[in-house]
């Protein structure tokens, strides 16, 4: 083909794809607004980990215990200038005019600075159930260090604050990078209390709106999701209660799937690659039958 042809059909292509109002390209709209940069999502989780585990991922010299406060407050400083740009990207993302949004992510960025001391907390109780339940893990510094559990677990729990303080899309878009990083799929929205462990961890997925429990442990590939949809008059899904409900000290075995706004009791254990959409009382043993072999 002749350069002057081929001009030609990319000239007849750029028109299609520039018209943003065709009918067939409906669900794609035209993007004038800022939008958050997953590079400085990746910066401030950076930072988030420096303060939350110290001395793991920064120099020697931020582990001395006279230099701890001082890089805190350096760190913290960075967070919220990152973090309230972010936040005003994201809720520009999401509304029509954002002329009114920069004091509002200035005021919801040192919201979720003061949440940080929690999340701390709600971490160190996990790096604690890890260390419980696995004779592998020779150290809570181990497990800090090298576990995908907890780069998940961080990264859902932070993303969970600023969904709380309605920040719109920048908690999907931390859980996701979590996602890719661990293979572990942890909604921003799923409710998880204290001392979360998750063993191994790979093709784990915890929907939207579970809610978890104290001392609960998840194995490998366990699923908590939605059995099905409740739809709208236009057969769209409704954004309602539609996953599973683990109550305190729960075991959940690998490959299992929990489905549905179903309620595992207190105490219960659910055995590998078992299928359960109905509840279970507290102190369950939901195990795998054995096949009938014929004689």
């Amino acid at each position: 083909m002749n350069r002057a042809s081929i001009l030609e059909d990319i000239q007849k292509n750029v028109e299609m794809l520039s018209t943003p109002d065709l009918p067939e390209y409906k669900y794609i709209p035209l993007h004038q607004k800022p939008s958050p940069s997953v590079t400085a999502l990746q910066e401030v989780m950076c930072l988030l980990r420096k303060v939350i585990f110290p001395g793991f991922f920064g120099t020697e010299q931020e582990a001395q215990t006279d230099s701890i406060q001082y890089y805190t407050g350096v760190y913290l400083e960075q967070i919220y200038d990152l973090l309230q740009e972010q936040i005003y990207n994201g809720l520009c993302f999401e509304v029509e005019r954002c002329c009114d949004s920069k004091d509002r992510a200035s005021r919801i960025a040192i919201a979720f600075i003061n949440k940080i001391p929690h999340i701390k907390y709600l971490l160190s109780t996990d790096v604690k159930a890890i260390l419980d339940g696995d004779p592998a893990a020779k150290s809570p510094s181990e497990i800090i260090f090298c576990y995908p559990a907890i780069q998940a677990i961080l990264y859902q729990r932070v993303a969970h604050e600023l969904l709380k303080l309605d920040v719109p899309v920048i908690p999907r878009i931390i859980t996701e990078m979590a996602h890719s990083d661990t293979g572990i799929d942890i909604h921003p929205g799923a409710q998880i209390g204290e001392y979360f462990s998750i063993d191994h961890g790979t093709g784990v997925v915890i929907g939207q709106t579970t809610i978890i429990g104290n001392h609960v442990r998840l194995y490998q590939g366990v699923t908590l999701g939605a059995k099905n949809f409740t739809l709208d008059e236009d057969g769209l899904p409704l954004d309602v209660p539609r996953h599973p409900i683990i109550e305190d000290y729960v075991t959940i075995y690998s490959n299992a799937s929990i489905l549905g706004r179903i309620t595992i009791g207190k105490g219960s254990i659910i055995g590998g690659n078992i299928w359960l959409t109905h509840s279970v009382p507290p102190n369950s043993k939901i195990l795998q039958t054995r096949a009938v072999e014929d004689k």
